[in-house]
């Protein structure tokens, strides 16, 4: 007999004589209810076993953790808290779990703890939930871009660009570590290794996404990117992925309709079919902010936050216009800010990020036209000479959760910027053909998905978020 879903045997409109289930055992109470959960849905079925006619031997081994298939009848519930539960005819043991050795007991486990045993913490309901969202948000963004005609395009995960020009970056290599080659100079001779050249993990697709994007009109890229920064924070990862548009023919305004709309489809679509897990991660929210000082508590909910992107246009706002707001702010002015702002050309901290959203314009905020020298070589270089045409998305809670900017377009102007920091041309030939041959305007964004799962479950840390976290020190599992 064919096994039904839970999540589809607590939304049956009916009993039903005889089901089939199979999942892991949540609790066993008096020998009597089985709280069974398979990964569909947030809530467990109750499970009520005839434990006088089942083996006192099968009960034994009805431990927490343990996988177990059942066969019943669906029958409307005698408790509260539950439409229906099943009236268990047969239970088979498919795998024991020792309950003294099996760390996801029943109570409440410390998110550090359950780092530390990622891979069984989806066996929680606070995991359960984070994961099933990330996958609906991860579904969301490539049906938006498919129905609006964008091209799918997988980027390589081994480079031998840096498109950040951060250096910040993990080296591949097959040379052997205790004997390898060298130059006349004593330099590491690249032309023996296996790509014949220096290659590294990459830190973004969106250099090879411009090149599609010049011919196919618009690309998307959704894969993994790799920083070796060493970050030991709540908002970073070595390993993370990354979604990143181009359009060509897009310039900075058409950019950031597209950055707007796409946002708030994926957080509209993960509420229409989260609601439960996001209920459940609206509360754990609450009663989080409830042990805070007054002083330190966010002013909305989980679900309030997430109202809030949809309903609020997001505020359009230079980076100068953001930089004369922030000097004349009440935090800055009585030094409360981390970083004070003194002068046009800081780069911008997430703590005044928050606040030009949070406190200042109630609001989604896009900032624009940043100056130059804090910003990437390949963004459009404005007709004053010191901005570019680069854009942030702000949003409550977070901070940046997207980038992007209208591409320098210009030959002559690119290879300026590009001998300006030092990069060798050959290294870029083929991103600067894109300039030769047919240039137009176009622009692009790139949104880190750990921040946006960050921001949709309402979670603090992003190593939560993603299944196996990789950090400085860690690459357990």
């Amino acid at each position: 007999m064919k096994h039904t879903k839970v999540k589809d045997l607590l939304n049956s409109t009916n009993t039903i004589d005889e089901v089939s289930v199979k999942g892991w055992v949540r609790t066993f109470r008096n020998n009597q209810f089985i709280a069974l959960n398979d990964g569909s849905v947030i809530h467990n079925i109750q499970c009520v076993v005839d434990f006088e006619n089942t083996p006192e031997e099968t009960l034994k081994r009805i431990t927490t953790g343990a996988a177990v298939a059942i066969k019943g009848s669906l029958v409307e519930s005698q408790g509260k808290g539950q439409k229906y539960e099943i009236k268990v005819s047969q239970v088979e043991i498919l795998g024991d779990s020792d309950a003294e050795k099996f760390p996801m007991q029943p109570k409440k486990h410390s998110l550090e703890f359950l780092r530390e045993n990622a891979h069984l913490r989806t066996r929680t309901n606070l995991f359960g939930a984070i994961m099933r969202v990330r996958s609906v948000l991860s579904f969301a963004i490539h049906q938006y871009f498919q129905e609006k005609g964008f091209v799918y395009v997988n980027t390589p995960i081994i480079t031998g660009s840096d498109a950040e020009g951060a250096g910040e970056m993990f080296k591949v290599t097959a040379l052997p570590f205790d004997n390898t080659p060298r130059t006349e100079e004593g330099k590491v001779d690249y032309k023996e290794d296996f790509f014949g050249k220096e290659t590294n993990l990459t830190v973004s697709g969106q250099l090879e996404a411009e090149t599609y994007a010049m011919s196919l009109g618009q690309v998307y890229t959704f894969g993994p990117t790799f920083r070796a920064e060493n970050s030991n924070t709540s908002r970073h990862l070595a390993e993370f992925w990354m979604v990143e548009p181009e359009v060509a023919f897009n310039d900075l305004d058409a950019n950031m309709d597209l950055a707007e709309d796409f946002i708030q489809y994926v957080i509209k679509y993960a509420m229409e079919r989260c609601e439960d897990d996001l209920k459940f991660l609206d509360e754990r929210l609450a009663a989080e902010e409830k042990q805070k000082p007054q002083n330190e508590r966010s002013g909305m909910g989980l679900l309030e936050k997430l109202q809030f992107v949809l309903e609020n246009n997001f505020k359009r706002v230079s980076y100068t216009e953001a930089i004369d707001i922030l000097k004349n702010s009440k935090p800055n002015k009585n030094k409360k800010f981390n970083y004070i702002i003194e002068e046009w050309g800081a780069d911008l901290q997430s703590e005044h990020e928050r606040y030009l959203v949070e406190k200042h314009f109630k609001s989604p905020v896009i900032l624009f036209d940043y100056p130059a020298k804090i910003k990437a070589f390949y963004m459009r270089l404005n007709d004053d000479n010191k901005t570019v045409r680069a854009m942030d998305i702000l949003f409550p809670g977070i901070g940046e959760i997207v980038g992007g900017s209208q591409r320098e377009e210009r030959l002559d102007v690119l290879q300026q910027k590009i001998a300006e920091l030092g990069i060798d041309e050959e290294e870029l030939w083929w991103y600067l053909d894109t300039r030769r041959f047919g240039t137009a305007v176009h622009s692009g964004f790139g949104l880190g998905f750990e921040r946006l799962v960050l921001f949709v479950t309402g979670m603090s840390n992003i190593r939560d978020v993603i299944p196996f976290p990789r950090t400085p020190q860690n690459a357990e599992f």
